[in-house]
């Protein structure tokens, strides 16, 4: 009689178990080494972007799924850091690593709203209502406050009360082009916080 103590039993039984399974299942090493894993994201669409969190610029892949066919809707299943862009060279802060989570968000906003004065309810409004809107506060504040000459009769074509802030999202040339619309509007107030 062989003597097992209860250590060595649930070694040779937990073994056996195992081994017995896995050959019912069908289990041979030889075909599952040889077989070729599938690319996680072989079928995905890569976009380039840039990170939107701070003034850095980093980066970022994004890859998403869907053809875009009737009732097929695109949604983006994973971000990375874009390894050739000369800012982050591949790599993402936390923030910049999370933004999986963030484009999936069911808070997120994705559409313009307006909120009228003396109410306290948003309203959604489309794209064009939203651009025209903004257009038409700011050339009817341009108009009013615009200042041609000083009282002394220097030229200076200013507009003293609105100012500028470019996106962290902007490289530096689209900041440059920013800059120069801003400037020929008479606009001193103006910011660009993009560092790429």
């Amino acid at each position: 009689m062989v003597q097992l103590s209860r250590r060595q039993f649930m070694k040779v039984t937990g073994s056996s178990l195992a081994g017995s399974s896995l050959a019912l299942m069908g289990f041979s090493p030889t075909t599952a080494l040889a077989e070729v894993r599938q690319y996680k994201l072989a079928a995905t669409t890569v976009t380039r972007q840039t990170c939107t969190y701070c003034s850095v610029g980093c980066g970022i892949l994004m890859y998403s799924l869907g053809d875009g066919a009737k009732n097929a809707k695109r949604s983006v299943i994973h971000v990375e850091g874009d390894p050739d862009h000369p800012v982050n060279r591949g790599t993402l802060c936390p923030k910049g690593a999370s933004l999986l989570d963030i484009v999936n968000s069911p808070n997120r906003l994705q559409y313009p709203e307006v909120r009228e004065p003396g109410s306290n309810e948003w309203k959604r409004v489309s794209w064009d209502e939203a651009m025209g809107r903004i257009a038409k506060l700011m050339k009817e504040d341009r108009d009013a406050n615009f200042v041609e000459k000083t009282d002394d009769g220097l030229t200076v074509n200013r507009w003293l009360t609105t100012g500028m802030l470019a996106a962290s999202a902007s490289s530096n040339e689209a900041g440059y082009i920013t800059h120069k619309v801003a400037r020929s509007w008479g606009l001193l107030a103006f910011d660009n916080q993009a560092r790429v």
